[in-house]
């Protein structure tokens, strides 16, 4: 009688550590884990840096546009009027041209 109560404080004694560290062991993993892959982790951060980086081309790329196009109107001020572009933007909006020009028309940019 006096050896299974023994045994039983014993077992006690070294069942709840183990326990106690594989449950820690077990919740060190599982944040590790998550912290890698879950969706606030290390391979999510890297995923949206590369979301940023093409954000930000297609910025400069549409800055650029819009940067051509303000100089292309600025050329039709009255201030600064271009005869040449006013010529070209006539000749455009009206359809005109003379008999013995060529008109080459660009087709237009295909839709991405």
């Amino acid at each position: 009688m006096r050896l299974v109560h023994e045994l039983r404080i014993r077992t006690r004694n070294v069942v709840l550590p183990t326990l106690a560290v594989v449950a820690a062991i077990a919740a060190v993993l599982y944040f590790a884990w998550h912290g890698v892959n879950g969706d606030r982790g290390v391979l999510a951060l890297r995923t949206l840096q590369d979301e940023v980086a093409v954000a930000r081309s297609e910025l400069d790329r549409a800055r650029e546009q819009r940067e051509s196009l303000e100089r292309r109107v600025h050329l039709l001020y009255p201030q600064s009027l271009d005869p040449d572009m006013l010529d070209e933007s006539a000749r455009r909006l009206l359809n005109y041209g003379l008999p013995d020009e060529i008109v080459i028309l660009d087709p237009p940019p295909a839709k991405r």
